[in-house]
């Protein structure tokens, strides 16, 4: 059973780089998702 997660400013230097710690350490996630600004509008974030 995974979690629901969100992160918050995902297109911001933390969020990416907590993105890139639940996936390196194979966080068991469900559903992921990335909050940003409407200024991110249309940025492409990856996760995994």
């Amino acid at each position: 059973m995974g979690y629901r997660v969100a992160v918050a400013g995902a297109t911001g230097n933390v969020g990416r780089e907590m993105l890139n710690i639940l996936a390196e350490r194979t966080f068991p996630v469900d559903e992921i998702t990335a909050l940003a600004s409407r200024r991110s509008l249309g940025t492409e974030v990856s996760f995994g």
